[in-house]
Formats: C-alpha cells, sequence, structure tokens
C-alpha cells in the first residue's frame, strides 16, 4: 500500500471523453489519452484491503492491489507483467469491459471506487508504448498440433495460452479478418481495430498461425479438422440471435443488429459492403429493440450516421439507479441496476417497459411503424417478476428501420456443431466436463459456445481455463498452464 491515506485525499478522476459534438463527427475512441503522473495518483487510491473483494468481482481474477501499487510507485514493467499473468488481453478488457471488479472494489460502500478500469488499461498501453510488450515464443515444442475454431476473446485467449505450452496452435476464423465480435461486432468508438490487430501480429510473431474465410462445417470439413488435429477448442461465440415473432416482422427496413454493426466495420476498414443489402441509419427514423450493450452500440453507430430520431426500448422495467436493498455491497450487481452508456449520451429516447406487438408497412413493403404497449410488472408470491399490459397503452410509432437487439439463443447449430454430434446442454450450449471437453474426446468447448451470451472478460476467463483442459488432455493429466480463480 504505497499511500496510506492516498483514498482519503484523491478523488476519482478517469479518462474524460471527448466532448459529444466532436465524437459524432468521427468512430474514434471516445476517450482521451490519460497522463500516467495522474494514472500514478488513481492508483495511490488503492486501500490494500485486507480481502480485496475486486478480485471476486473480477471474473479472471487480476491480482489488482498489487498492480495499483506498482503503478504507484512507476514500476510498470512488473505491473504489465502482474497484469498479463492472468489477463491475456488487457488493452480489450481495458475498454469494453463494464468493470465488475470497480463496483465489488471496498471504497464502494461508501465512496467512490478505485478507477481500476482505467489504471489496467493504462499499464498496457504504456507497456506497447515503451516496447515492453514483445513476442515471447515458446522455448520449446511438444509435436502436438491444436485447432482453435473462432477468433474471438474466447478462441484468441485459448490459442495465446496453448502456443505458451508449446503445442502449435491454428485458429480457423469464418470471416476474412480475426477477431471475432472484437473485429466485427463492437464499434470503432468503444475499441478501433488497431487495437486488435496489434494484438494478433503479436499472436503471430509467437507462433500461433490464423486462417481466416475458412468456415469450419461449410467449406472446410470436421472429417479433416479431427484428422489434422490433436485437439480442437470450438469457440465459436452464441450467434444465434433472438428474433420477435410478430406481425411484420419479415417488412423491409427490420434487421438483426448484428446484420447492422458489422457493416459500419468493415466500411471503416475500407472493405466492401454489399450496397444491395446495406443497412444504413442516415436520416431515418430508427427504433432499437433491446436494452442491452448490443443495443447501445447500435445506438452509437445510428448517431454517427446521422440518423433523423433514435428510439430505445427495452421490454424489462427501468432498474434503480442506486443498489437496491436485496444486493448490499460487495455482491455483484449484474443487471439489476441502471447501465448507462457513453452512446446514451449522445442522444436518442431510451424507455422501458414496452412490448413490440407488430410492425405496419407501405405498399412496397417497408416498415413505416412500430406498435407497441405498455407493461406494467408485479412480482407474484415466489418473488418473480410478472408481466401485464397496461389497458390503454396500445401505441404506434412511425419507424423508418427497426434493429432487434434482443440477445442470443446459443450457437448455430447447423454445419459444425451437427457434422460433430458433440452433445448440447439444456440452454443449446456445448455440453462440457471440468476440464472443457465436450462429449467427444478431444473436442473441447469455451467461451459463449459453452456458456451462452456474456462479457468479453468472461470469454477470455473460459478460453484460458480450456487451454488449460486441452494441455491435461494432450500431456497427460499435466499442465504448465497457470490456473484461473474458478468462480
Amino acid at each position: 500500500m504505497g499511500k496510506i491515506t492516498g483514498f482519503i485525499e484523491i478523488q476519482r478522476d478517469t479518462s474524460h471523453r471527448r466532448p459529444v459534438d466532436v465524437r459524432l463527427n468521427d468512430y474514434r475512441e471516445i476517450y482521451e489519452d490519460y497522463p500516467a503522473d495522474l494514472l500514478q495518483r488513481q492508483g495511490a487510491r488503492c486501500m490494500d484491503c485486507g480481502i480485496p473483494f475486486c478480485h471476486k468481482g473480477c471474473p479472471l481474477g487480476n491480482i489488482i492491489p498489487e498492480w495499483n501499487d506498482l503503478v504507484y510507485r512507476g514500476k510498470w514493467r512488473t505491473a504489465i507483467d502482474v497484469l498479463h499473468s492472468t489477463n491475456s488481453f488487457p488493452e480489450f478488457t481495458g475498454r469494453v469491459c463494464p468493470a465488475p471488479c470497480e463496483e465489488s472494489c471496498t471504497l464502494s460502500i461508501n465512496s467512490e471506487p478505485v478507477t481500476i478500469k482505467q489504471i489496467e488499461l493504462g499499464i498496457v498501453e504504456h507497456a506497447f508504448r515503451e516496447g515492453l510488450i514483445t513476442p515471447r515464443p515458446p522455448t520449446r515444442r511438444t509435436g502436438k498440433k491444436v485447432a482453435v475454431v473462432g477468433s474471438g476473446p474466447s478462441g484468441l485467449a485459448a490459442a495465446a495460452q496453448i502456443n505458451a505450452a508449446g503445442h502449435t496452435v491454428t485458429v480457423f476464423e469464418r470471416a476474412d479478418r480475426p477477431g471475432g465480435i472484437l473485429r466485427y461486432g463492437i464499434p470503432d468508438f468503444k475499441l478501433e481495430k488497431w487495437v486488435v490487430e496489434r494484438r494478433v501480429k503479436l499472436m503471430e510473431a509467437e507462433g500461433v498461425t490464423f486462417r481466416t474465410s475458412t468456415h469450419v462445417g461449410v467449406n472446410y470439413p470436421v472429417e479433416r479438422l479431427r484428422q489434422e488435429f490433436d485437439a480442437i477448442i470450438l469457440t465459436g461465440g452464441a450467434t444465434n440471435p433472438r428474433d420477435l415473432n410478430v406481425p411484420g416482422r419479415d417488412l423491409k427496413g427490420v434487421h438483426f443488429a448484428m446484420d447492422f454493426l458489422p457493416q459500419q466495420n468493415r466500411r471503416l476498414a475500407g472493405l466492401p459492403v454489399d450496397e444491395r443489402a446495406a443497412i444504413m441509419a442516415t436520416g431515418k427514423r430508427v427504433v432499437i429493440i433491446g436494452g442491452g450493450d448490443t443495443g447501445a452500440d447500435c445506438l452509437g453507430t445510428c448517431h454517427r450516421q446521422g440518423a433523423k430520431e433514435v428510439y430505445q426500448f427495452e421490454l424489462l422495467p427501468k432498474p434503480p439507479e442506486d443498489r437496491p436493498a436485496d444486493m448490499p455491497w460487495p455482491l455483484n450487481p449484474g443487471p439489476a441496476i441502471l447501465r448507462t452508456s457513453t452512446s446514451h449520451e449522445e442522444g436518442g429516447l431510451r424507455d422501458w417497459s414496452i412490448d413490440t406487438t407488430g410492425f405496419a408497412g407501405d405498399e412496397q413493403g417497408r416498415v413505416k411503424a412500430l406498435q407497441g404497449v405498455r407493461l406494467e410488472w408485479a412480482k407474484d408470491e415466489n418473488g418473480r417478476l410478472q408481466m401485464s399490459r397496461v389497458p390503454g397503452s396500445e401505441f404506434q410509432l412511425e419507424a423508418d428501420l427497426v434493429l432487434l437487439a434482443l440477445g442470443f439463443l446459443g450457437p448455430e447449430k447447423p454445419g459444425m456443431l451437427a457434422d460433430l454430434g458433440v452433445e448440447l446442454d439444456q440452454r443449446g450450449n456445448v455440453k462440457v466436463d471440468a476440464n472443457y471437453m465436450s462429449s467427444l474426446p478431444g473436442v473441447f468447448a469455451a467461451g459463449d459456445m459453452r456458456r451462452g451470451q456474456s462479457l468479453v472478460v468472461w470469454a477470455i476467463w473460459e478460453g484460458r481455463e480450456a487451454a488449460r483442459g486441452v494441455d491435461r488432455y494432450l500431456m497427460g493429466g499435466e499442465t504448465v498452464l497457470p490456473s484461473s480463480p474458478d468462480w
């Protein structure tokens, strides 16, 4: 604990956001650079608690008090080593993680938490700038070959760890660039793609091979995969979107969010987009259905494309702004409190307890209005929320574009999973054992494909844990890879 009175003397101060009227003119990241000397002051706020609840709040079990103190003392090289010991990609989590660690910070009891996320990002970016992060290929090779199917955060984490253990790793990606949701899901204003490319190039220099435009189960048979590799990890994500079964769903102009967001990422990267299927919000009245992160990403993208009006509707009731009485510190409140994205600062109307009942169209078959009704919620005798429609609250809202951001129903089943014949759990995800191995020996699964739709930080944890399972399988029960906390 570098400064015993730091948490009393120093106020929380995070990186400043670029002004709304400025950032809406581009897709650059919205946060300004944060000076190292100010970051060190923020590190001094850490209380070095006897029981660091931030460890429990972080799915990766990051050793947060230690690297807070190291930053305060200016020991950047040690700080990045400690950070990398638990987190494969702090440059990703430092940008897109909702920071459950901060909600578990002891200061959150009656004050503002340590800027853990900001310090994490500062450590890794300082390390890259100063040349402290360089390729570290393994000193030996085992002769074993591993295929990782999917190059999102879970696949990248698994590949990095398996490669570090000395196995030869090939990552298969069906898109034309590696990165999965990091590349073609998260907007650039939250995660610029040079950040992803920088890490991919580092992994390539360490010996990882990436094969893009290779769709296992479509243009690359699963039989060939099983023949050529000693182990396989399935990290293809939960990409089966939840649909809305209401009248008018088939009208032109009603799209899934994940058909909309990747197109803009491709435009910014200078990659081709099929203009016949182009989805643009420019000059349109847009309704986003779904109040989560994907909906907020759509909101920020619509603002930048120059939408006329944007609404974001959520089925559930508006959460409280502060911790409810039944979720006291240090319990992580998850979705139980109101989450406000930077996209909401930029405009649009956000509303809750709305059920979409249908869409109306014009003579050309294009959507022209959303039809909905307001809901009221009450708890039943078991404490579960039950909804009912408010009589007389039906409404119709003019809309030229509707984006469905309703979450995902697990991995896509046709193709790879069907051809492999792996067992699925009750939720339709790949079922695995304690070592992340599926019902097929040598075939593992991790990330959203195993746990369902979740956070990037959980995906990284899953990939690291699955890598341990693969190493054990290939090396007769032994592994050289470090263990993560089992939350």
